[in-house]
């Protein structure tokens, strides 16, 4: 089975600093004590096992605020080694895009021949339990004028954000027709114990949809289901195929957050399950194709 994973983290704690590393706690999304140690190209390679991975696109890993370049520095070493095959082939680096000194930070990452675009997490939740970020980036306007820079370097944004943002983000889109967006880890849905919250999730994932900059990844799924099973992944992964079309999905492992909840080999041969009966080509796209598309690669 090969697939390009567009969406993974690699970090080095002896030699970088990643202060959400530093004391670990357990959240919603697991025990990140289980991640504070080393995780290299060749631990992800490792684990594969009998998945082909041709490519993988690098998502910054919240690498020290202080010095996000650096992050891209080391992931462009790694990528230029011989033995490394040009991984990671893109790389989605950090700005925060309300910060004085963001124009240069995306002049900077653009520099590296593998940046591709930038993420900046927005997720805003009123239950403190799933709050990230506790302000609204989107709704700031020295942030949108920097959002507005990343046409003039070529960079996509990985759009990580809760179903109540999406209306925002769709405006967003609107409004920036010429830069790619690409919704993180399906939407997010983390209101999953009533019908208001799988609403706002499905109608907000089609509004997002409507806008045709913008594309999916279906990753991140067991952050919200430590005990997942191909028939518990099947409804969201199906309906967010259903709402973007095979040509704006496209799948990834989130790993190794998710390796907290299973193995590599397991999540790759869950997707395959539920996309079985899904055409060659289809398959294509979803595993492979869109990836690189999207991503330059």
């Amino acid at each position: 089975m090969q697939v390009v994973d567009s969406h993974i983290h690699l970090w080095d704690l002896k030699t970088h600093r990643y202060p959400w590393l530093e004391n670990p706690g357990v959240s919603f999304v697991g025990d990140a004590r289980d991640l504070k140690h080393d995780y290299l190209l060749d631990d992800l390679l490792g684990e594969a096992g009998d998945i082909d991975v041709l490519k993988i696109v690098h998502v910054e890993a919240n690498h020290d605020p202080a010095d996000p370049v650096e992050e891209t520095r080391w992931l462009q070493s790694t990528a230029d080694r011989a033995a490394s095959c040009g991984m990671p082939n893109a790389i989605v680096a950090a700005v925060d895009l309300s910060a004085q000194n963001a124009p240069a930070l995306l002049e900077a990452h653009a520099s590296f021949a593998n940046t591709r675009g930038i993420r900046q997490i927005l997720n805003v939740h009123d239950n403190k339990l799933f709050d990230y970020v506790g302000r609204h980036y989107m709704r700031e306007p020295q942030w949108r004028e920097h959002f507005a820079l990343l046409r003039r370097y070529g960079l996509s944004f990985d759009l990580q954000l809760y179903p109540s943002q999406m209306e925002e983000a769709a405006a967003l889109a609107r409004a920036h027709a010429d830069t790619l967006l690409v919704v993180n880890h399906a939407g997010m849905f983390v209101d999953r114990n009533s019908v208001a919250g799988y609403r706002a999730w499905r109608e907000g994932m089609r509004m997002l949809a409507a806008c045709p900059n913008i594309a999916v990844k279906i990753s991140g799924l067991a952050m919200f289901d430590h005990r997942w099973t191909v028939e518990s992944l099947r409804p969201y992964v199906l309906e967010t195929i259903d709402t973007f079309g095979v040509e704006r999905a496209m799948f990834a492992s989130n790993f190794p957050v998710d390796r907290l909840f299973g193995s590599y080999t397991d999540l790759w041969r869950a997707y395959a399950s539920i996309v079985g009966d899904a055409s060659e080509a289809e398959k294509d796209a979803l595993f492979r194709r869109n990836a690189e598309r999207y991503y330059r690669i």
